[in-house]
């Protein structure tokens, strides 16, 4: 219930439509059941069953009053006056008549009540999708190494469309249907008492076989949402690594682990189908059996004369009670579907509830610009158990350029993603003119930092957007000039459709060279005081990177810069060099100082040369 009530919170902005929606369901259902209550003057015109006595109580015209018999004696008064006027058939016609009326505002009014859900439903469902989409953007770069991204994608593709077919859908049976049984039963009880009470004695029994059905469903619904997440997940990274599934002959691989995994989510469907389906035959078993249990016993007393109700009575008795079939049949179905929203719902407010570990401060710093130098200060850190840095300690002064080299995994990138604060130092701290990193408004700090990384991460988008990304009002002209500094305008010029072509998924259009200098044309339209480079040149052939290098050059002029290097011939004019190694930096210094010392750096050094 408190899943189902949080999902209704996203409703709250909108309530301005539920007085339109109660309005029109509730006269939907009122002309509903005039269809089926006109049925009694109806067939007493075929069975000639008009009473003479009725005849002169219904002769004059009642005084007003906004009540059930008010509204019956009008009815009568105008039914009497047309059989008197027009005989048998004019009277059919007369109620006929009535009842097309009365059907046709029934059905406009569900039309427009239905209108105005959907439109409710559809705003709920944006708010909640953009509600997850803001909540994982916003969370610390750790977290998507712990989820997998196709879990995520599912969870906000297939869950959220699983709480609008079931939960959010379910608001017009929440609402409609139970209003409906109430004044459906309350005519029935002023037909007849007797026969009232005695259908109900069975809803008890069918409501807890019912419930009983759909208390199973939400754990399979569970089981089926996580299946499909990782169905999502295996799409994902088949498509994406096609490459290497083709070349290493993996297709059997993935073809098995996909068979396995839709293998299991069929099973739990098929499970959830067995029960899923049996609620609604069953509440119709159940209402039928009352019907026929009416039949037996309502027929009885009529043909005894033992009952207060007309044989004409008794059959509009029957067929009203019937209509109340529909909306008990409806609830049931719904009960029972809704039991998987509510199991999507968790899964999606599970990762609305998961905090960033990386929050703005209470009170943060003003920070406009850069004017001394970054620092670290004995900064320890580490991902699970096993520390990654261990007391890193530097300065890196405005308009230098520092160096991180050394093997691969020593947690040289891990130094450079505590800057922009991807992640936080467990222990020590990262300095940017004297304040911790951690004092600043995120969006502040970040925003005197430009990246270039070893994978360059574009967007199926144009040239023009992928160069302007996160910028607001930037001219056709600085993007230009931004291309033109990365090396990448002539190139573009040569493509169909030039800045606005569109170079496919992350860039496929565009070899790896090309994607880079869009990368670089990117961080230079930024036009960051801070610059880290995290070994942009080394996935490039030869050609690639000297384009690529001295489109870098051209960026690093007159900025701060922490590099991080596979080829150590790209930071030979660095201003200080850290070797890193196991998370520690064990050398530092210029090329020449280090080459000098007989260390780690000199052997780099020395195999690359060979």
């Amino acid at each position: 219930m408190k899943t189902y009530l949080r999902i209704l919170a996203y409703a709250k902005p909108y309530r301005q439509y539920f007085p339109f929606y109660i309005v029109y369901a509730f006269l939907a259902i009122i002309f509903g059941l005039l269809n089926f209550t006109l049925l009694k003057p109806l067939f007493d015109v075929i069975f000639e069953q008009v009473n003479p006595e009725e005849l002169e109580k219904y002769a004059k015209l009642p005084n007003f009053s906004f009540t059930i018999e008010y509204f019956m004696h009008l009815f009568n008064h105008y039914f009497i006056q047309v059989a008197e006027m027009h005989g048998k058939f004019g009277t059919l016609v007369y109620v006929c008549i009535i009842i097309v009326v009365s059907v046709f505002l029934s059905n406009l009014f569900t039309y427009l009540s239905g209108v105005v859900l959907a439109k409710v439903r559809a705003d709920v469902i944006k708010k909640m999708r953009m509600n997850v989409f803001d909540q994982v953007s916003g969370m610390h770069i750790g977290y998507f190494s712990n989820e997998r991204k196709g879990d995520l994608m599912s969870k906000m593709t297939n869950d959220i469309q699983e709480v609008e077919n079931s939960v959010v859908q379910s608001l017009r049976v929440v609402f409609r249907e139970p209003v409906t049984i109430i004044l459906y039963f309350g005519a029935l009880f002023f037909m007849s008492v007797k026969l009232t009470v005695f259908t109900i004695l069975i809803i008890p029994i069918s409501g807890a076989l019912i419930g009983g059905i759909t208390k199973r469903l939400k754990k399979k619904a569970i089981e089926s949402q996580e299946s499909l997440g990782r169905i999502v997940n295996i799409l994902d990274e088949t498509i994406g690594g096609m490459r290497v599934v083709k070349a290493f002959g993996a297709r059997a691989y993935v073809y098995d682990k996909f068979d396995e995994e839709t293998g299991r989510y069929s099973a739990i469907n098929v499970s959830m189908a067995r029960r899923n389906e049996m609620a609604s035959p069953m509440s119709q078993f159940l209402g039928v059996f009352v019907v026929a249990g009416i039949l037996l016993y309502g027929g009885s007393l009529v043909l005894n004369n033992s009952s207060d109700l007309s044989a004409s009575e008794f059959l509009a008795y029957i067929i009203l009670f019937t209509q109340v079939l529909n909306p008990a049949k409806e609830i049931s179905r719904a009960m029972s579907t809704i039991q998987r929203g509510l199991a999507s719902a968790e899964r999606i407010f599970k990762v609305i509830d998961t905090p960033s570990e990386i929050q703005d401060p209470g009170s943060p710093k003003p920070l406009s610009e850069f004017k001394q130098a970054v620092k670290f200060e004995h900064v320890s850190f580490g991902y699970e158990q096993e520390l990654v840095l261990k007391d890193v300690h530097f300065t890196l002064e405005k308009g230098k350029t520092i160096a991180l080299v050394g093997p691969s995994g020593g947690g040289k990138s891990t130094i450079a993603d505590l800057l922009p604060r991807f992640y936080d130092p467990l222990n020590g701290s990262v300095k940017l003119d004297g304040v911790d990193v951690k004092d600043y408004k995120i969006a502040d700090l970040r925003s005197l930092i430009g990246i270039v990384t070893q994978e360059s991460i574009l967007f199926n988008d144009t040239i023009f957007n992928n160069i302007a990304f996160g910028m607001e009002e930037v001219s056709q002209e600085a993007v230009i000039a931004a291309a033109k500094i990365a090396n990448a305008h002539e190139f573009i010029e040569k493509l169909e459709g030039g800045y606005h072509a569109n170079i496919g998924e992350r860039g496929s259009k565009l070899s790896g060279g090309q994607r880079q200098r869009l990368s670089i044309a990117r961080a230079v339209l930024k036009n960051p005081p801070i610059l880290i480079l995290d070994e942009a040149t080394s996935a490039l052939d030869s050609e690639s990177e000297r384009l690529v290098q001295e489109a870098l050059t051209k960026l690093m002029s007159h900025r701060t810069t922490l590099v991080i290097a596979h080829r150590l011939s790209t930071i030979q004019h660095a201003d200080e060099i850290l070797v890193i190694q196991e998370g520690e930096i064990v050398e530092r210094g210029t090329h020449e100082g280090l080459l000098k010392k007989e260390g780690l750096y000199k052997k780099l050094s020395s195999m690359q040369s060979v």
